[in-house]
């Protein structure tokens, strides 16, 4: 008994078979297609959406992004994979009517595409909520580093430019002296490995080094930029990403019914500091809700975020940091004062009162100060400072937002536990099983297209799990 036989190479087919029988009727090639045809790209900003009446006829955006679409949703990002994907993958060319644009083609249409494909993933989400499957009561917020086109070696902030130029300085005093020795016929001895012109090159290879690095440095304190990329200028260093030490700061805001995306964007902030009222404010409106729960992880943590989402009607529940420095040194806390709002004072851990002393203006806040004469005789001084004058409390004058925040936190610890099962999803499957991990492109604008492509087919595929084509065919029609 032998194995399945196929069909010879050789063999004529009669009645030869359409592309669409190679497709069966769940197939999610169907969705992308229909919807996509659903859509006014003109209204959505995609460039050459009207043939031109005179020359070389065009391909139709259409096509081109039913292709980008299957490409991110299948693991095929490349313009050169996609290239090669018309000409032998039987769903592709289902998609595309058997065209087969080079892979020059594919590249310019989504480099002259950039927001549209922001605005294509926000006219899946309107979809998605007039389908019914978004909560619109709990979103979470969160962030996630993805690696650029940009290596370690070729990023430089203005400390190690500084440093770099400090060990180049000293090695030209090193080589100059010696070339002073050799000149004076004592290079046996001072440096028996090294002629006086060795030593010449050296000291020229390095002055060229020192003009480069000095015009790296320059450029920086011109732009007012901390940082600098050779490759892609808008990347960064991230210091908290070991695994992306020069990225991106992508942001995701989650629905808690489905997991599905409801807002995203790409940022080159090394922190989350100031992203939570922007990306929340973002969710709120795509739900249409009025009011609204927001979680995030402490990294999210900033009184003025936490004011601004409060005053656009979203509850927000952000655990507080400690972030004192007497904490990592050892010393009490300011979480180990006690605040009294009635009376405008801190209570100290033994027992004395820190009273309000004067109000001032520091990094755009006001922040009230609070001391107390005690400090001198107090026999926890050294557990609680190690200033001679004694502890000082600070207060922004809106600090009772934080204290607020931080007990409807600790009120509702289930509604902590919700934000990990929610953002973890969407960003373990992007990076982990989907290889998004790393971008292609270089530039906050096109990595930002490429994020907005990764995220439409995340919540497509979340779509297609959910409701199955059949019904997401029935929904369209």
């Amino acid at each position: 008994m032998g194995y399945i036989a196929g069909v010879a190479r050789e063999q004529l087919i009669l009645f030869p078979e359409s592309l669409d029988e190679y497709l069966g009727l769940d197939n999610p090639v169907r969705f992308i297609d229909a919807w996509v045809d659903t859509l006014d790209l003109a209204g959505l900003g995609f460039s050459d959406t009207l043939p031109a009446e005179t020359g070389r006829p065009g391909y139709d955006p259409r096509a081109l992004l039913k292709l980008y679409i299957y490409g991110y949703l299948n693991r095929v990002r490349s313009s050169r994979k996609l290239e090669q994907e018309c000409q032998r993958n039987v769903e592709v060319m289902w998609l595309m009517g058997k065209l087969a644009p080079d892979h020059k083609t594919i590249a310019d249409f989504r480099k002259d595409n950039l927001t549209a494909f922001k605005e294509s993933f926000k006219a899946f989400c309107v979809w998605c909520r007039e389908l019914g499957l978004f909560g619109g009561e709990l979103i979470a917020v969160d962030g996630s580093k993805f690696k650029a086109v940009n290596s370690a070696k070729r990023n430089f902030s203005q400390t190690k430019v500084k440093e770099y130029l400090l060990e180049m300085e000293e090695r030209l005093v090193v080589y100059l002296q010696e070339l002073d020795q050799a000149d004076q016929g004592e290079s046996a001895v001072a440096s028996p490995k090294r002629s006086a012109a060795e030593l010449q090159s050296k000291i020229e290879r390095l002055k060229t080094r020192q003009e480069k690095y000095q015009g790296y440095l320059k450029q920086m304190e011109e732009r007012g930029q901390s940082q600098l990329s050779l490759t892609d200028p808008d990347s960064r260093a991230m210091p908290q990403s070991p695994k992306a030490p020069v990225a991106y700061n992508v942001q995701s805001v989650v629905d808690s019914n489905h997991h599905l995306i409801v807002a995203q964007d790409v940022t080159n902030d090394i922190t989350d500091h100031a992203q939570l009222s922007r990306m929340a404010i973002a969710g709120k409106e795509m739900l249409q809700v009025e009011q609204l729960k927001a979680v995030a992880d402490s990294g999210y943590a900033h009184g003025k975020e936490l004011k601004l989402c409060l005053a656009a009607g979203i509850e927000p529940y952000v655990p507080r940091p400690d972030t004192s420095a007497n904490t990592k040194l050892g010393l009490f806390g300011k979480v180990q004062f006690v605040y009294d709002p009635a009376a405008d004072t801190y209570t100290c851990p033994a027992g004395e009162t820190l009273t309000f002393r004067f109000e001032t203006i520091e990094k755009e806040r006001q922040i009230r100060y609070y001391k107390t004469h005690a400090c001198g005789q107090c026999p926890l001084k050294e557990k609680c400072t190690r200033n001679k004058q004694g502890r000082r409390i600070t207060r922004w004058v809106d600090e009772h937002i934080i204290e607020e925040t931080q007990a409807r936190v600790e009120a509702h610890p289930e509604t902590m536990k919700k934000r990990g099962h929610l953002v973890e999803h969407p960003f373990g499957t992007i990076k982990f099983w989907w290889d998004h991990s790393h971008f292609l492109l270089k530039g906050l604008e096109k990595v930002k297209a490429e994020f907005s492509l990764s995220t439409l087919a995340y919540n497509i595929r979340r779509v297609l799990n959910i409701l199955g084509v059949e019904r997401l065919m029935a929904a369209l029609s």
